[in-house]
């Protein structure tokens, strides 16, 4: 087998390969019992017709059909090798001559998309700047203010709603006049923005009897994107009362005895929380500085394959002003993970089965899955490989920060191994159990999958 490599583009190439009759011959033998355990044929048994008898019955083009599609894999594959082509989708294949006699050959091109060269700078060039750790008092009030409300009770008010007051509502949602949902008893905190566009407006001000109509696209459902007429029926108004800062509260809430202790504890979790937002600023940047400093070329066929899929999925196929801002996500997303990708090579990195086996436990954990059949399901759609070279650039991109130079904005150098071993601590566990009492035990929360409520 010959082979030639002709460059289209820095991410697509075309391959012109030559294969000789006799390297075909596997190929054409194994058509002939094909085809002949296929056909009935007189005076000869299932799978033993002659060769020359199935030339006369179907033709030597069919029996060359089925040998050069049985072949054209494997001779493709050894071209890609050959070149040292890493393909990415499938190729364009056009075979223009077929061997009809022993001095002939088989010819055909192939043009596919290729990952791109990349070449890499020197990590240790590269520096940014995180946010220096402040916190102030405001930081520890709103820590407190956001457990009180855990720990607070909801009570019956006559008074018109405002933000941040709880409604329980009755909810219906009409498209053209016919009814596509209807919800009853839902209750909903007022300014929160989870359920319906131009809600919180059309409830804000009303009382508990009042009835409003107002119009707003459908989140979820068949009916996603499309603008209903929503009803609401208010049926009671209630006010969060938050327990006072005393030591009964921070023993309430805590495992310690006085408030003094828990601010304490509640400045070092804030200290933590700043901490863990360094490291994210921290890889953020890093990766951005990646992407400035190298040119990488991507596949403008596979760019629109992924933009086109997203946007039909939507039902926003004729947006085009979402569908540049989708182009331009796309296009950064396969740009990254073609420089994480040859850094992976580059550096040798390796994922470990512990590694593996944390990644299908944390992503589980975020599908609220079993880690059981998490795993069997990603095994039987054949994602395993996915999740390993998504692992393998996690790793690779530590590799980067590792040599990075990383100062927050007062010149401080960050020791960003440091960061990652304090986030893997766990933070103190206040009473994490929600502490609102409703005084009406049909109230609950609306499916976030259904017609009228917004996607998680």
């Amino acid at each position: 087998m010959k082979s030639a490599l002709e460059t289209l583009s820095p991410t697509r190439v075309k391959l012109t390969v030559e294969v000789p009759y006799e390297e075909l011959k596997p190929s054409l033998e194994q058509a002939y019992q094909t085809i002949g355990s296929q056909i009935q044929v007189p005076g000869f048994r299932r799978g033993k017709v002659p060769a020359r008898i199935i030339d006369q019955r179907l033709g030597k083009g069919a029996v060359l059909q089925e040998a050069v599609n049985d072949a054209l894999p494997k001779f493709y594959g050894q071209a890609l090798e050959e070149h040292s082509v890493r393909p990415l989708g499938q190729p364009e294949v056009d075979v223009t001559d077929v061997p009809l006699e022993d001095d002939q050959m088989l010819k055909f091109t192939a043009e596919v998309d290729k990952r791109p060269d990349i070449h890499l700078p020197d990590y240790s060039g590269i520096a940014v700047e995180v946010d220096a750790i402040e916190v102030d008092d405001a930081d520890i009030e709103e820590r407190l203010t956001t457990l009180r409300q855990r720990f607070g009770t909801l009570k019956g008010v006559e008074r018109a709603a405002t933000a941040g007051d709880f409604v329980s509502i009755d909810l219906t949602a009409q498209i053209d006049g016919a009814e596509i949902d209807t919800v009853s008893g839902v209750s909903y905190e007022v300014g929160s923005a989870n359920m319906l566009e131009g809600m919180d407006e059309a409830i804000t001000g009303l009382s508990a009897g009042d009835t409003t109509t107002f119009s707003a696209p459908l989140a979820g459902g068949e009916h996603a994107g499309l603008s209903a007429e929503c009803t609401v029926v208010v049926q009671s108004v209630k006010e969060r009362e938050l327990p006072a800062l005393d030591d009964d509260f921070a023993q309430l809430a805590s495992e310690f005895d006085t408030l003094d202790e828990l601010k304490v504890d509640l400045r070092k979790e804030a200290e933590r929380g700043k901490r863990y937002g360094q490291g994210l600023q921290a890889r953020d940047k890093v990766m951005a500085a990646l992407l400035e400093a190298v040119e990488i070329p991507v596949p403008e066929a596979i760019v629109e394959q992924e933009v086109h899929q997203h946007l039909e999925g939507e039902g926003r196929l004729e947006d085009a002003e979402h569908r540049a801002e989708v182009q331009a996500e796309t296009r950064k997303g396969l740009a990254t993970q073609f420089l994480l990708d040859a850094i992976v090579e580059a550096e040798g990195v390796k994922v470990e089965q512990p590694e593996l086996i944390e990644y299908l436990l944390m992503s589980a954990q975020q599908y609220g899955m079993d880690p059981n059949q998490f795993a069997q399901s990603i095994d039987a759609q054949g994602q395993i490989p996915a999740m390993i070279g998504e692992v393998g650039r996690r790793k690779a991109l530590a590799v980067v920060l590792e040599r990075a130079t990383v100062t927050d904005t007062a010149g401080n150098p960050i020791d960003l191994e440091a960061l990652s071993r304090e986030s893997a601590q766990p933070e103190h566990d206040h009473n994490g159990h929600e502490h609102e009492h409703e005084h009406d035990d049909h109230d609950h929360d609306h499916d976030e999958n259904g017609e009228t409520g917004r996607d998680s």
